[in-house]
């Protein structure tokens, strides 16, 4: 949906036309990467945000990115723009992107434009669903370049193998992360209709992102659409764990579907897994009596699915199952998804962005078959719009199951969230503490660092989710982890 005003909006670019090009809202984490693509690209770039932090900073600053901050008119005079890239989070009262439709400045939201700057021309691979897309998108990428393929890829998280979120190639392949997210202020639809997919995975789908979907039925239409902008000669590879995908995914598209699973019926199926602290080695079986035993560096029933999805799509582009296998076992990870932060003394800390209830109840799993014999302590900010609310009150309260002790924060006040929706973080921590389960919940990060730190003992396993910086608990738990006065 366009707003009839805004007739300097734009969907392709001739050859050529574009060289010069302005972000406004380059300092959020897709954007400030693509930004960094483009300029790799060749592109002279600039950018514009209200308040620019490290690392995005620091990271614009050594790909010689300019960036004006607060955003305002002017910026554009000094940019001297032929395309201007709004982000998703400027509003259409925003001076700058005011400025933008008054002088008739060509435009494109991030989506459209990486559609028609980077996967115009290319086949795209388009990794789509509620969980698991930042890591599934980076093994995607990985498992082609190791293969040789030479692929684009544009992710959102940083990749241990790459040491960033993007890699610029000049192979006919693009991966990107398809968020379900909306596009622009002038576009509500999500952002991966715009990435021309030819090929499709599909990981889950679950009721996510309240503060944009009405329902469950909104939030599957999205999907549905995915479906529909496949060309017939694609393909959609979708997990069969969630069988409600699978639906979505025969009835809205001419596509060829293909299923795979974790041990169940799939036309792509993983099985028998071996877990130790380095990952685990599993057996992935196709079609015709296929099978090949693989591994991954990685820990998680949920990970190894969708490896084995990463393995059905690599083989429906042509990849054979021991160049696939190599991708794999190489695959050094995403930050921030099971990444150890450190072990002071003695007590091992793991970083990860689980903010839904069953992201959590997977990665506590993942971490509990990876160090099946230590304490392990889960500790959870909801922080997104739908994680602090009531939503999944009643999923929330078994989603720690398997964790020693569960330290959770109380939600800070959002006014997108009326406070008849709020979780009730209280209730389930009374909920755990019901069950026998050791629980804590506070609303300030130095009470949960404090309470950590009071109890905790060599040979533990301190596992953080958030979606966020959790208000510096991690290093500030580190800190204190490293000073000598350690409890016994």
């Amino acid at each position: 949906m366009h707003d009839t005003d805004n007739g300097n909006i734009v969907t392709e670019l001739a050859p050529g036309s574009v060289t010069r090009i302005h972000l406004v809202g380059v300092a959020g984490t897709g954007m400030g990467a693509f930004a960094g693509m483009l300029k790799a690209a060749g592109y002279t770039v600039t950018g514009s945000d209200e308040n620019v932090y490290p690392p995005m900073s620091d990271m614009l600053r050594a790909w010689g990115i300019e960036v004006f901050t607060p955003y305002a008119p002017e910026n554009l005079d000094r940019a001297r723009p032929d395309l201007v890239i709004i982000g998703n989070v400027i509003r259409r009262v925003n001076p700058e992107a005011t400025a933008v439709r008054e002088r008739g400045i060509p435009q494109m939201s991030f989506p459209s434009a990486f559609g028609a700057l980077v996967a115009a021309g290319k086949h795209a691979i388009v990794i789509a669903g509620t969980h698991g897309k930042t890591t599934t998108s980076a093994l995607m990428g990985h498992v082609l370049a190791e293969a040789g393929l030479d692929p684009t890829f544009l992710v959102g998280g940083v990749t241990r193998n790459y040491g960033g979120n993007y890699r610029l190639g000049k192979g006919g392949y693009v991966v990107v992360e398809g968020d379900e997210y909306d596009t622009a202020y002038w576009d509500k639809g999500p952002k991966f209709l715009h990435y021309r997919a030819t090929t499709a995975m599909l990981t889950s789908v679950e009721f996510d992102h309240a503060d944009i979907y009405r329902d469950m039925a909104h939030y599957e239409s999205a999907f549905a659409r995915l479906g529909a902008v496949l060309p017939a000669h694609g393909t959609l590879v979708v997990a069969a764990s969630y069988p409600r995908a699978v639906e979505i995914a025969r009835a809205s598209t001419s596509a060829r579907v293909l299923t795979y699973a974790w041990d169940r019926a799939a036309d792509y199926r993983g099985h028998d897994a071996e877990f130790g602290e380095h990952g685990a080695r599993f057996t992935i079986d196709g079609p015709n009596g296929e099978s090949v035993r693989v591994t991954l560096p990685m820990s998680g029933f949920h990970n190894l699915e969708n490896a084995t999805g990463v393995y059905a799509v690599g083989r429906s582009v042509g990849l054979s199952p021991e160049a696939i296998a190599r991708g794999l076992a190489t695959f050094a990870g995403v930050k921030r998804r099971q990444e150890p932060r450190g072990e002071p003394g003695g007590v091992l800390v793991i970083d990860d962005f689980a903010h839904h209830p069953t992201a959590v109840r997977e990665t506590i799993t993942a971490i509990r078959q990876r160090y099946p014999t230590r304490r392990l302590w889960a500790v959870f900010e909801p922080r997104s719009n739908t994680s602090r609310r009531n939503i999944h009150q009643a999923e929330y309260a078994s989603a720690f199951d398997g964790a020693s002790a569960v330290v959770l924060r109380y939600p800070e006040p959002h006014d997108k969230v009326p406070l008849d929706q709020q979780l009730d973080v209280p209730a389930i921590v009374a909920g755990l503490a019901a069950r026998g389960v050791e629980a804590f919940g506070h609303a300030e990060v130095p009470a949960l660092v404090a309470h950590v730190i009071e109890r905790v003992r060599p040979g533990d396993v301190v596992l953080v989710m958030s979606n966020g910086a959790f208000g510096g608990f991690i290093p500030a738990v580190l800190a204190e982890l490293e000073r000598p006065s350690l409890p016994e």
